[in-house]
């Protein structure tokens, strides 16, 4: 039960490919990969748990990387020899300590570093807008939202009850795209009310048919919130073609 316990600490906190106790260094460097085709399933059990130790640690020092710091190879390498050979230099309860301490460590430079860049996202969004909201054929709505029509539509506009059948495509302001309906080769539908409140207003401007560029502040998008590609306090910019209002007699009849 020690030993398990030692072994999960290990994987968790050093996460460094599993090596034969009974080889030396010289020796396992030395030693010939095998091939896929040549693996038993014992080996290749063997191998996916060396391969998920190997991909935390690869993982986990890409993190530290962000901070300007980076793992200790060696203290690795010989965490995991000591462990497989129950030569630890502390005890088990030390390195549940030690392993907890480093998370919390990163968490904190994790949640320092969001702080950071949500407070520049904030300051970057704000110039932004202030200068776009110059240029011609911008509107700017009582709100903060901003918006250029680049083809005005002829159909119907949209209430935000309604739900609507779009193409968009959403970039952050250095032009990364985050997300996009064109690239999944598919419109999105969706009842407008159920969506940012940057989207919610803007696409009510729109007539079916029409496409607007949107320049959402980060409070009439995810504000502090950050998914996927987005940090907290972004200022997004969206182009959308509104496609089709679908009202809720045309949703009954299609069902």
């Amino acid at each position: 039960m020690q030993k398990s316990i030692v072994a999960l600490s290990l994987i968790a906190t050093l996460g460094l490919a599993a090596c034969q106790p009974q080889q030396s260094a010289t020796e396992q460097a030395a030693a010939p990969a095998i091939k896929k085709e040549e693996m038993t399933d014992a080996q290749k059990q063997a191998y996916a748990m060396g391969a998920s130790m190997g991909m935390f640690v690869f993982t986990r020092n890409k993190q530290m990387e962000q901070f300007g710091e980076g793992l200790d190879t060696a203290a690795i390498m010989q965490g995991m020899k000591d462990g497989m050979n129950d030569t630890l230099l502390f005890e088990t309860d030390e390195i549940q300590q030690l392993a907890q301490a480093g998370e919390q460590a990163m968490r904190a430079k994790q949640q320092e570093m969001a702080t950071q860049l949500a407070e520049e996202n904030l300051v970057k969004g704000a110039e932004f807008l202030a200068e776009n909201g110059k240029k011609d054929g911008v509107v700017t709505t009582e709100s903060g939202l901003q918006y250029e029509v680049m083809v005005a539509g002829e159909g119907a506009s949209p209430v935000a009850t309604d739900t609507v059948k779009v193409h968009y495509k959403g970039t952050l302001l250095d032009g990364t795209e985050f997300d996009s309906s064109y690239s999944r080769g598919e419109p999105a539908v969706f009842p407008l009310n159920r969506v940012i409140p940057g989207w919610t207003e803007g696409v009510q401007t729109m007539k079916e048919g029409g496409k607007t560029r949107f320049f959402i502040p980060s409070e009439l998008a995810y504000g502090e919130r950050a998914t996927g590609n987005i940090t907290p306090n972004s200022t997004l910019v969206f182009e959308v073609e509104l496609l089709e209002v679908v009202k809720p007699e045309a949703e009954a009849e299609g069902e």
